[in-house]
């Protein structure tokens, strides 16, 4: 890795000189937390360098959005979490360009970070963010911002396949650590340490599935009563935060004796335990102390169309712009009940190898893969990966939402979509574990019907070959 990493940092100075060279750039980043903080990291490295910049988010960079950007001829563009399968367009349209990203990259331009090209990972050892933070640095004294990196790795699940970072993601996090910016630990891996009551984080847990506690808050309760946890002085549940050590340790251990006793396999019940981000500059009991709570912070702001609010936030903004974040988050999460319901109401269509249900417009089409990955909450068999339909502008949105399980069994929904995708008219990729596609919207059927084909021969490939 260190090789790897000693090359990347060459290629990294090289991009930063090519930005050098100019003193307005306009950034196009992607609307997720990975995009938004590579947006947060180039721009804060852009301010400080004294560069004038402007911004643009865009859900995929298509054709359509390309020719809006080359009509509006900018000194230079750079793109950050995307542009990697684009590079024949952005040539095509004669677009003066630098890209930083971690997708799988379709043709070549001159200046292109990306892991891929180097011989690493972009779904687990390096995020967009990563690649925008390593280009930062060679832009100038930016180490401080490795923070936001790990924030965007976390969004980007780049830590679930290994249970911790790995690769150049882990050492942008020592980098953090040495700095005095970031902490990892050992901790519990449930969502919401930092600000919801603790039966909350065993109510919404869903990797792992916990038969009998997970989507009912009474049982919850009870459960941490059984274990003796006090409520504060105030009557009201504290946080995981708040917590005593030897408190932790009793539900920990409770929760290993509650998973034993429903027949849950060790492996799955290892995954409670896991390495957790902590975000020392940032205030106790908010969300951008916790690198995960801070990435879903983000996700609410550009998925409803106010990427700019997360913007202001990654650059430092905890007033007026955390405030309006914090709203939007409350307004996502009571979109995610709206949603979970939508599909326990409506169920799913069971296939073979995969499992879909079909939102319409039901669900809006930048939270349709959010709730795909939580319904494996509420559906019957979890064995399958969960393909959600969303309609969209111009055709249908299609998720998809793996487990670890299955990937170990042959699962890649970045292959299965891209491919799948492409023979029915549409486009896709994405990662193993969690992919999209957008397909014209005639052909949802035929979709279906090849999707569920090619993940079963993915399944048989994998039993031949183990």
């Amino acid at each position: 890795m260190t090789e790897i990493i000693e090359i990347f940092r060459k290629e990294a100075g090289r991009c930063a000189e090519k930005i050098k060279k100019h003193r307005s750039v306009h950034v196009v980043s992607h609307i997720d937390a990975d995009g938004l903080t590579s947006a947060g990291i180039i721009c804060t490295a852009l301010e400080r360098g004294n560069f004038d910049y402007t911004t643009r988010f865009v859900k995929q960079l298509d054709e359509k959005a390309l020719n809006t950007i080359a009509d509006e001829n900018h000194e230079l563009v750079v793109f950050t979490d995307l542009g990697s399968g684009m590079c024949e367009h952005i040539k095509s349209r004669g677009i003066n360009a630098v890209i930083s990203d971690h997708h799988q990259p379709q043709g070549t331009l001159e200046f292109h970070l990306n892991p891929h090209l180097f011989g690493a990972n972009g779904s687990y050892e390096l995020s967009g963010s990563g690649s925008t933070y390593l280009l930062a640095s060679a832009l100038g004294k930016n180490r401080d911002l490795s923070s936001l990196a790990i924030v965007g790795a976390i969004g980007d699940m780049q830590h679930l396949k290994m249970g911790q970072l790995v690769g150049i993601n882990r050492i942008i996090l020592e980098e953090g650590v040495k700095g005095g910016d970031l902490e990892f630990k050992k901790d519990l891996t449930l969502f919401g340490k930092q600000t919801r009551p603790i039966y909350k984080l065993l109510q919404y847990s869903s990797d792992p599935y916990l038969p009998g506690l997970t989507g009912d808050e009474e049982a919850c309760i009870n459960f941490l009563h059984s274990l003796n946890i006090r409520f504060s002085q105030d009557e009201r549940w504290r946080r995981w935060i708040d917590l005593e050590i030897t408190e932790k340790q009793k539900i920990i251990s409770g929760l290993f004796q509650y998973c034993l006793k429903s027949g849950i396999p060790s492996y799955k019940i290892e995954r409670l335990i896991g390495e957790v981000y902590v975000l020392l500059k940032e205030r106790e009991g908010t969300e951008m102390r916790d690198a995960s709570e801070f990435s879903t912070l983000l996700n609410a702001t550009a998925r409803y169309d106010h990427a700019e609010i997360g913007l202001a936030v990654c650059m430092g903004d905890r007033e007026t712009a955390y405030e309006d974040a914090r709203k939007l988050l409350a307004e996502h999460r009571q979109n995610l009940v709206n949603g979970l319901m939508y599909v326990k109401e409506n169920g799913v269509t069971q296939l073979e190898n995969i499992q879909y249900f079909d939102a319409g417009s039901q669900i809006k089409e930048t939270i349709v893969g959010i709730i795909a990955g939580m319904s494996s909450t509420i559906v019957e068999n979890r064995n399958l990966p969960i393909i959600a339909f969303a309609k969209a502008e111009g055709g249908i949105k299609v998720s998809a939402r793996g487990t670890q399980d299955l990937i170990r069994r042959g699962v890649n929904l970045s292959e299965a979509m891209s491919t799948v995708s492409a023979e029915v008219g549409g486009a896709g990729g994405g990662h193993d574990i969690a992919a999209g596609a957008t397909i014209p919207e005639n052909a949802k059927e035929e979709f279906a019907r090849k999707l569920d084909f090619f993940i079963g021969e993915q399944l048989r490939r994998k039993a031949n070959i183990g």
